[in-house]
């Protein structure tokens, strides 16, 4: 038994069971070690992009870390964006990057890197394997950092030698457990304090985001809100949310700042549970980071990484809310299908809503023209929405492959900016192979809208000829259908909200995957 058959061994032995990818020579002994393994799921990924960003979506659904493997420095750099979304959403991940043999490092190969510091910003912990005989203790380690609340990254770096060298005899019948850390609640005193907060009768909100965002805990705080006259808002944007009928399902802090200023003037105290305190995304000239009102305060009861379902329960016990108490949760109302006419957010919320089954997974990168959907899928049936969690664009279409990896027996509805489509578009080609059960929506307005609007808040006026050069996606037009279908994936174009509504019913319907390019 060499080293990469131990990484191996560890991996399965500790329900690591799936493998996004994209190797390369200095990975080669894992490889083998992965071929010989059945039981490991392998999923190749033709940009690291799609990887990390597979590995996340499949983690948010799983509940539990995919394991990646990725080429040296370049091709841990050329994922790092997706491991920035992943880390932002708290997802568990254990990365494998590949490294020269030790020996060969001080000659400066031409792929030789600094990869620890490549690694460590989009990292909770990074480290090199120093030898075959720390492989599996080492790797038992990032698994357990993986699982560590509410899910970290966890970047295990495999030199080449380690892989190919033998395993010290006494160690290889040896299954290394991971450890996984205990989650605590948040501690008493920030509970009576939030009671305090709450019984004050000044105007309060909860904030709520991470493991808050289902639906156990989501009916607690709507118990919470009933009783005691306390208005309830989801973070702006959270990694995996239960919503749709049936369940308590909150709006989100706005993207615009404007917006968000107006939505939270009135209130004089903000309790937050699983999210950070609502900043903007960016500062502008004239306005404000911080978006409360000037005066209120903001406390956190409790960090994501905490039992978030436990600490709502205790406080909703602090409060004397009774068991009884029921929560206002949302009706499911049958959405009629739009009429012929222009495809807009209203007709691409109802086409959505009209059409998705229940128990969907909907992945949500529409950016600028997806915002009406959030509003009118609390109608849906229940299903799961995971969003971009960071920031960072192209998270979309990897997303839903992980989602679809995780979940085969659920639709996975996409709805896919064309401008952050294009940085990812090699995993149309991975959701094909492995014949994922997702409908992607392409949403083709031929520009990076949410920069024509951004110019105009930093006070730079209409786009000119460089500016449009930046923002326009018009010369050449992207053709997503021919483009999926030279993908090997089942494509049709609407250019209307009825002809959408009828595709969208016939995708949902189709098994495998399955591209709309709806022209806007």
């Amino acid at each position: 038994m060499n080293g990469a058959d131990k990484l191996c061994q560890t991996l399965l032995g500790n329900d690591v069971d799936v493998c996004f990818a994209n190797p390369g020579t200095s990975e080669m002994h894992f490889v083998a070690a992965l071929d010989s393994r059945p039981e490991m799921r392998c999923i190749l990924g033709l940009f690291e992009g799609v990887v990390t960003g597979a590995a996340d979506g499949y983690a948010r659904m799983a509940e539990k870390p995919a394991a990646t493997l990725l080429h040296l420095g370049p091709g841990l750099a050329n994922g790092l964006a997706n491991l920035h979304n992943a880390k932002r959403a708290g997802t568990p991940m254990v990365n494998v990057v590949g490294d020269h043999a030790t020996k060969h490092l001080s000659l400066d190969a031409p792929l030789t890197s600094d990869i620890v510091s490549l690694a460590t910003p989009m990292s909770h912990w990074v480290h090199a394997i120093p030898d075959a005989g720390h492989v599996g203790s080492d790797t038992a380690k990032a698994i357990g950092i993986a699982r560590t609340s509410p899910g970290q990254i966890a970047t295990l770096i495999l030199p080449a030698d380690a892989a190919w060298s033998n395993v010290p005899e006494a160690d290889r019948d040896r299954v290394y457990k991971a450890k996984t850390p205990w989650i605590e609640p948040a501690d008493i005193e920030a509970i009576k304090n939030a009671a305090d907060i709450i019984r004050s009768k000044k105007r309060t909100l909860i904030m709520l985001g991470g493991s808050a965002m289902r639906t156990g805990a989501l009916a607690t705080a709507g118990r919470i809100s009933n009783h005691c006259n306390v208005d309830l808002l989801a973070a702006r944007a959270n990694a995996r949310t239960e919503r749709g009928a049936g369940r308590v399902t909150l709006n989100r802090l706005p993207y615009v700042v404007d917006h968000a200023v107006d939505l939270l003037a009135p209130y004089e105290h903000i309790i937050l549970i699983g999210t950070g305190a609502p900043v903007a995304f960016f500062l502008y000239p004239d306005k404000p980071g911080e978006l409360w009102a000037p005066g209120a305060t903001v406390s956190e009861l409790a960090g994501p990484h905490l039992d978030l379902t436990l600490t709502l329960d205790m406080l909703a016990d602090e409060l004397g809310v009774a068991s009884t108490v029921v929560p206002d949760v949302s009706a499911l109302i049958k959405v009629a299908a739009p009429d012929a006419g222009a495809i807009t957010p209203a007709s691409l919320a109802a086409a959505v809503v009209h059409s998705m089954p229940e128990n969907a997974i909907l992945c949500d990168e529409s950016i600028t023209f997806g915002h009406v959907v959030a509003s009118l899928t609390k109608h849906a049936p229940p299903h799961d929405l995971l969003q971009l969690t960071g920031g960072s664009i192209g998270i979309g279409i990897p997303l839903a492959l992980g989602a679809a990896i995780a979940c085969p027996d659920r639709k996975v509805i996409a709805l896919q900016a064309d401008g952050s489509g294009m940085y990812t578009v090699q995993g149309l080609w991975s959701q094909v192979r492995e014949n994922c059960n997702i409908v992607t929506v392409i949403l083709a307005n031929r520009r990076y809208q949410i920069l024509h609007g951004e110019l105009a808040n930093v006070g730079g006026g209409p786009p000119g000829v460089n500016a449009n050069r930046m923002f326009n996606l018009d010369n050449p037009e992207i053709n997503w259908t021919a483009l999926a279908k030279s993908l090997g994936m089942p494509a049709t174009r609407v250019d209307c909200a009825a002809e959408l509504a009828k595709e969208l019913k016939k995708a949902v319907a189709h098994e495998g995957p399955y591209l709309i390019e709806a022209m806007i």
